[in-house]
C-alpha cells in the first residue's frame, strides 16, 4: 500500500522514535509488568504503523464495502440503509410462556425472533421420556409435537418476521413443524424467512448435542439444504456456528478456522449431491461469538468474510456474487459473563455487541446480565435489547461503513488471524478433511488446550476478570431470577397426552414407516416424509427413534 521510498522513510522515523521519544517515556513511566495479550493469548505490539500493512493491496485485500472480498462489509451502505436485525435468543418453559416473551420483545423493538429449545428437545426426546426427567423448559422451550409449535408462534406474523431456531440433530424435524404450522395458517412455505442452526459438525467439535453418527447426520443436513433451495428460497438452511466452538474455550483463530472448514464441508456435500453452488450457497449463513477483546473480534469478522469469498470463488468455482458473500449473526459471549457482580455483565455485553456491529454483523443477540445464574428475566432481556438500540441510535457507529477500515492495528490483526486460519486449514487437510479430523479429536484437543491456557492465566492473575480474581467485593446476589414453573410441565404433558389420544394413530404409523423406508435409501430426501409425519401429529421422539434404530447413536472416543 506504500511505495518503497515511503516505507523506508516510515522505518527510519520508527527507529528514531524508538531511540528517542520511546526511551525517554519509558524512563519516566515504565510499562506495567503484565503481558499485553488478546483474549486468545496472542501478543500485541506496542505500536502499529503503515509498515505492518505495507504488503496489502487495497482492491485485493479490502476493496469497498459490498464488493469482493467483502472485508469491509457485505453491503455497500451497511447500516446507513438498515441496521442489523435485533434478534434476541428467547425460550423457556411452555410454548405459551415463550410465545408471550416473543410478543413482549417484538412490542419493544425486536426485529427478528430467535428460539431456544430445552434439553429434551435438543436431544430429540419427548418431555415424558425417562431421559427428559427434570429438564423440562430449563434452557429453552419444550416442543414435542406440531401442537406445541402452533402455540409457540400463535399470533406472530411468521411471513413478515424472520425466525431463527437454535437446534441441530433434530433440526429437520423442528423445521418441518415450523413449515407445517405456517401452512396450516395459510402461509405458503416459500414466504417463510429465517434460519435453522442445523450445524452438526460443530456439535461433534464443541457442543456435544449430537445423536447420530457423522455420515447420516451430514446426509440429513444435506437434505435440508436441498429442500430449502427448492422450496424455501428465503430460508437459511444452515447457520454455520463458531459461537459454541468459542464458548468451549477456543481462540478467535480456532473459532474462525474450524467454523469455515465446517462451512466448506457442507458445500462439498451439497455439491456431491449434484446441487449448483451458485443456487444453494447464497442461503448459507454463519454465527459468530463476540468475546471480550474488542479489536481481535473486529479482525475475526473481517477475516471471515475475506476467506469465505476467496474460497467460494477459487475453491468451489462460484460465479454468483451472492454465493461469495458471508452473512452472519453474532451473539455476545455467554462464557464471559460472571456470576459475581452480575451488573458488570451489562458493560461486558455492550462492548462485545459494539465489536459485532463495528465488525459488520447482519443480526445480533445481546446476552442478559443474569445468564450466569438463570434464563433471562423479562427485565434483564429488556436491558439487553435496549443495549442494541442505544448502539444503533445514540453512538454514531451506524453513520459510516467500516469505521476501523485502514487502522494499522485492525488491518494487521485481520491479516494475522487470517494467516492463522489458513494454517489450521492445512492441518485439517493433513487428517484427510473435517470428518477424519473430528474422529481423531484434533479440533477438540486444540480447543481443550486453549481453554486450559486461558484458565491458567486467570488463576495466576496474568488475566484479570473484574469481580472474579480482582476487585472482589463478596456481595450477595441482588438481581431477580426467572424460575421455570413446574405447573407448566404438567400443562405441557397434558397436551402431549391429548395429542396422542386424539390423533389418527394409524396415520402416524404409516408416516413413520414411510420415513423408515426413505432413511434406508441413500438418495431419498427425508424432508417431505418428515413434513407428512409432523402433519399427522407424530411426536419429535417418534421420528427421532425411527432414525436412531436405522442409523444408530454416536459415541465419541475419549481424547487423551
Amino acid at each position: 500500500m506504500f511505495n518503497p521510498k515511503e516505507r523506508e522513510a516510515i522505518r527510519d522515523a520508527r527507529d528514531k522514535w524508538e531511540e528517542t521519544t520511546l526511551q525517554k517515556s519509558l524512563a519516566r513511566n515504565p510499562e506495567r509488568a503484565k503481558k499485553f495479550i488478546t483474549t486468545s493469548s496472542e501478543e500485541i505490539e506496542r505500536l502499529y504503523t503503515p509498515e505492518d500493512i505495507a504488503k496489502m493491496d487495497y482492491a485485493r485485500d479490502l476493496n469497498d464495502a459490498g464488493q469482493s472480498p467483502f472485508t469491509r462489509g457485505p453491503h455497500a451502505t451497511m447500516y446507513r440503509s438498515k441496521v442489523w436485525t435485533m434478534r434476541m435468543f428467547a425460550g423457556f418453559g411452555t410454548a405459551e410462556e415463550t410465545n408471550a416473551r416473543f410478543k413482549y420483545l417484538l412490542a419493544h423493538g425486536e426485529t427478528g425472533l430467535s428460539t431456544a429449545f430445552d434439553m429434551p428437545t435438543l436431544y430429540g426426546y419427548d418431555t415424558d421420556a425417562p431421559q427428559a426427567i427434570g429438564e423440562f423448559g430449563k434452557c429453552g422451550v419444550a416442543i414435542s409435537s406440531l401442537a406445541d409449535m402452533e402455540i409457540l408462534f400463535d399470533g406472530i406474523p411468521v411471513d413478515q418476521v424472520t425466525t431463527s431456531m437454535t437446534i441441530n440433530s433434530p433440526a429437520a424435524m423442528i423445521w418441518a413443524m415450523y413449515i407445517a404450522a405456517a401452512e396450516k395458517r395459510g402461509i405458503p412455505r416459500a414466504q417463510l424467512g429465517g434460519t435453522i442452526q442445523n450445524d452438526i459438525l460443530k456439535e461433534y467439535i464443541a457442543q456435544k448435542e449430537f445423536i447420530f453418527p457423522p455420515e447420516p447426520s451430514m446426509r440429513l443436513v444435506t437434505d435440508t439444504i436441498e429442500f430449502g433451495t427448492c422450496e424455501l428460497p428465503k430460508w437459511n438452511t444452515v447457520s454455520i456456528s463458531g459461537y459454541h466452538i468459542r464458548e468451549a474455550g477456543s481462540t478467535a483463530a480456532q473459532e474462525l478456522a474450524f467454523t469455515l472448514s465446517d462451512g466448506f464441508e457442507y458445500v462439498r456435500w451439497a455439491v456431491a449431491r449434484g446441487m449448483n453452488v451458485d443456487e444453494f450457497a447464497p442461503r448459507l449463513s454463519f454465527f459468530f461469538n463476540a468475546h471480550n477483546d474488542f479489536f481481535e473480534e473486529l479482525a475475526k469478522y473481517r477475516a471471515a468474510r475475506r476467506i469465505w469469498a476467496r474460497a467460494m470463488k477459487e475453491k468451489f468455482g462460484a460465479k454468483n456474487p451472492r454465493a461469495w458473500l458471508m452473512r452472519f449473526h453474532t451473539q455476545t459471549a455467554g462464557v464471559s459473563l460472571t456470576a459475581q457482580q452480575p451488573m458488570n455483565n451489562v458493560a461486558r455485553v455492550a462492548l462485545q455487541a459494539l465489536a459485532g456491529v463495528l465488525g459488520g454483523t447482519q443480526s445480533l443477540h445481546t446476552n442478559s446480565l443474569d445468564e450466569a445464574w438463570a434464563l433471562p428475566s423479562e427485565q434483564a432481556a429488556m436491558i439487553a435489547l435496549r443495549t442494541q438500540q442505544i448502539i444503533a441510535e445514540e453512538t454514531g457507529v451506524t453513520n459510516t461503513v467500516d469505521p476501523f477500515g485502514g487502522s494499522y492495528f485492525v488491518e494487521a490483526m485481520t491479516n494475522k488471524i487470517e494467516q492463522e486460519a489458513y494454517a489450521y486449514f492445512d492441518k485439517i487437510e493433513k487428517f484427510g478433511g473435517v470428518l477424519p479430523a473430528i474422529e481423531r479429536g484434533f479440533q477438540q484437543r486444540e480447543i481443550a488446550e486453549a481453554a486450559a491456557r486461558y484458565q491458567r492465566e486467570i488463576d495466576t492473575k496474568q488475566r484479570i476478570i473484574v469481580g472474579v480474581n480482582e476487585y472482589v467485593t463478596g456481595e450477595a446476589l441482588k438481581v431477580p431470577l426467572l424460575r421455570v414453573d413446574e405447573a407448566g410441565a404438567r400443562h405441557h404433558l397434558e397436551r402431549l397426552q391429548r395429542v396422542r389420544a386424539t390423533r389418527d394413530n394409524a396415520r402416524v404409523g404409516e408416516t413413520l414407516n414411510a420415513l423408515r423406508h426413505a432413511a434406508q435409501k441413500q438418495n431419498e430426501n427425508l424432508m417431505p416424509y418428515l413434513i407428512d409425519a409432523v402433519n399427522a401429529y407424530t411426536t419429535l421422539q417418534e421420528m427421532m427413534d425411527v432414525l436412531r434404530r436405522e442409523w444408530g447413536e454416536y459415541r465419541e472416543e475419549a481424547i487423551v
